[in-house]
């Protein structure tokens, strides 16, 4: 028996791609579409609105195609709120619960549409009827009692629009360049950086180990010094190789400037995690000028915050590295709230990481030597970012560069 039903969607539904998507999306899954009415924006401000009726064998069929059109910001023409249940137990959901993606959300509840605060990809929501208030929350934090909602009855997404202003967020969105950085790429993320900062916005960076290999860790030491990163992301291998570099000269034990191994030099990410120990925290090796340069040193000394989520593979670890996984995402959550571009440079793991905790609307680049490191952080959900193929040694330093040039330029 065929199944229909009519859906509308509003917004800048045409340059942001949305409904080839939605076209693609119910082709694929074996339905059929009627476009009923179809009015466009004129101009770049202008909304378009569409109004269609997606067709299915079965009703099982249509309720799955229309599950993924939700996710583009398609919704029924009558809306009623939301279903609520309580959770039965800490942790324990009711069947069928919503699931968020990254994108802003709304809920309809008491006839009146609110919107979810602090949005993340798989989180569930939970609504405060007293405050009126519906909040992202994650699975392993729901209490009983909490009321949850259940299915997508009375729930809308934004899904996120092309920018209406020429950036490199706009001709790379959601891709990957596989060509080596440019001049004028990197030129424009520079005055993305610039905009940011003249709007007192703030700036994660997530990075790996490798800063520190291919001898960029001056550069983003330059780059916390002078203001343009307000937050650091890391495991404990960014930390005790940047330790390790500037209290013995080396990285995994090899000579960054000759590339050769050190005799004995296999020992010294160990002798910097113990110095660390000894001296009780980074921040009391930095005051106690055991440890004199450096990232980590510059993050203390520019009261820039620093969240070290730890790893089963570990050495160690340094005594600043949060072990308990679920602990180090409270602490990203703390300092992603308020980020409007997040940089992840060469580390694959706390790139997915933070990038799973980030909202839509977080402008983000991602900079691998691996392409396939980029095409997995936006399979796992990150759609809004621009891949970047580089080293972190060739990238940051050209950042830099281009950061001191802009600057010099407007003053």
């Amino acid at each position: 028996m065929v199944e229909s039903q009519e859906i509308e969607l509003e917004g800048h539904i045409i340059d942001s791609g949305i409904m080839t998507q939605l076209f693609d999306k119910v082709m694929d899954m074996g339905g059929n579409f009627e476009i009923l009415a179809f009015d466009v924006g004129k101009k770049k401000t202008d909304h378009s609105h569409a109004r269609l009726r997606i067709v299915a064998s079965s009703h099982e069929k249509l309720l799955s195609i229309l599950s993924e059109l939700h996710r583009l910001g398609a919704h029924p023409l009558e809306v009623n709120d939301v279903n609520l249940v309580p959770a039965e137990g800490n942790r324990i959901v009711p069947k069928g619960f919503y699931t968020t993606t990254n994108h802003p959300t709304q809920v309809k509840f008491a006839g009146e549409w609110i919107p979810v605060e602090a949005i993340e990809m798989d989180f569930l929501i939970v609504i405060d009827c007293e405050k009126k208030q519906a909040r992202g929350i994650a699975l392993g934090k729901i209490k009983k009692g909490d009321l949850v909602v259940v299915g997508e009855q009375g729930v809308r997404v934004s899904y996120p629009e092309r920018p209406r202003v020429s950036t490199s967020f706009e001709f790379m969105h959601g891709t990957v360049s596989s060509e080596r950085p440019s001049e004028t790429l990197i030129a424009q993320i520079a005055k993305e950086i610039l905009e940011v900062r003249k709007k007192n916005g703030k700036i994660a960076l997530v990075g790996g180990p490798a800063i520190i290999h291919t001898g960029a860790d001056k550069t983003l030491a330059e780059m916390i010094r002078k203001g343009y990163i307000n937050v650091l992301f890391a495991g404990n291998a960014l930390a005790t190789h940047d330790v390790e570099y500037n209290l013995y000269g080396t990285s995994l034990g090899m000579d960054i400037s000759t590339g050769k191994p050190v005799m004995g030099g296999h020992r010294h990410h160990l002798y910097a995690i113990s110095e660390i120990m000894r001296a009780g925290s980074i921040k009391n090796a930095v005051d106690k000028g055991i440890l004199s340069s450096g990232i980590m040193y510059e993050c203390i000394k520019h009261n820039v915050p620093f969240v070290l989520g730890g790893s089963i593979r570990d050495d160690g670890p340094l005594p600043d590295v949060i072990t308990d996984v679920m602990e180090a995402q409270d602490a990203m959550r703390r300092h992603i709230d308020g980020c409007q571009m997040v940089l992840m440079i060469a580390t694959l793991l706390h790139s997915i990481a933070v990038g799973n905790c980030l909202p839509s609307k977080v402008k983000t680049i991602c900079v691998d030597i691996n392409p396939a490191s980029l095409t997995k952080l936006m399979d796992r959900g990150t759609m809004q970012a621009i891949g970047v193929v580089s080293d972190a040694g060739t990238f940051l330093p050209l950042l830099a560069k281009q950061l001191d040039i802009q600057s010099s330029a407007k003053k």
